[in-house]
């Protein structure tokens, strides 16, 4: 019988944040696998560790990350070969994903591979943008409100007419988009309703209002903007 492949979704950064069930499916599995840089550690897996029993096989994902060339289709071709090979062994594989598996999460490459040859269990995680929420202390959205979760990377135009078109949003994959974002969000009379937040739940943990970031974004930055300022207004 075919092994079982688990995306577990590890959420944004505090191991606490773990489901009771990706903690059961992770120190079940015999394969643990994780996507990581193309050197050093997986921040999927550093969330993970304080929960893991030992002597399972690890599988590191090892992926670029530079605009334009992810996702890498060959390196999730390769990564399925040899996780379908486990996983027709009769082995357990446990795939983690920071966040949640199915918003924008790397491990959805994988389940298009393989979904349709084994056995998969997809274990939601906590998101990012529910993580910035409560840090700020601020609910994304109440009653009829319309929350977008935007991609920074989206030219000006594009921005600018999905912000038109929502009450509140997340935009995610800040990064080297910051200023960027801030012009559009001034532009539209919005940046003193913008919150920035940097690595939601971790050690690291940064909140501001958007306006008085003065530094260069690191890719796990998040901005929450509500057209009301806050949700329950």
């Amino acid at each position: 019988m075919s092994g079982l492949l688990s995306g577990i979704g590890v959420g944004p950064g505090d191991p606490e944040l773990i489901t009771l069930k990706a903690l059961k499916a992770l120190t079940r599995a015999a394969v643990l696998a994780y996507p990581a840089p193309p050197e050093g550690e997986s921040l999927a897996r550093s969330i993970a560790a304080p929960h893991l029993p030992g002597g399972q096989e690890e599988i590191a994902i090892r992926m670029p990350l530079e605009p334009g060339r992810f996702p890498a289709a060959e390196v999730y071709e390769e990564a399925a070969a040899a996780l379908g090979a486990r996983l027709k062994e009769g082995r357990d594989v446990a795939v983690l994903c920071e966040g949640d598996p199915f918003l924008y999460g790397s491990f959805l490459y994988l389940f298009e591979r393989l979904a349709g040859r084994h056995r998969v269990e997809v274990i939601p995680g906590v998101s990012s943008p529910m993580a910035c929420a409560a840090a700020l202390g601020l609910p994304l959205a109440a009653r009829n409100d319309v929350l977008a979760v935007i991609p920074a990377p989206l030219d000006d135009q594009r921005l600018a007419a999905q912000l038109a078109n929502c009450d509140a949003a997340a935009i995610v994959k800040v990064g080297r988009h910051l200023a960027r974002v801030r012009g559009v969000l001034d532009r539209l009379g919005l940046l003193d309703r913008a919150h920035y937040v940097e690595r939601a739940s971790m050690a690291a943990q940064r909140i501001m209002p958007l306006a008085a970031v003065a530094t260069p974004a690191p890719y796990f930055s998040m901005v929450i903007v509500h057209r009301r300022g806050a949700a329950w207004r």
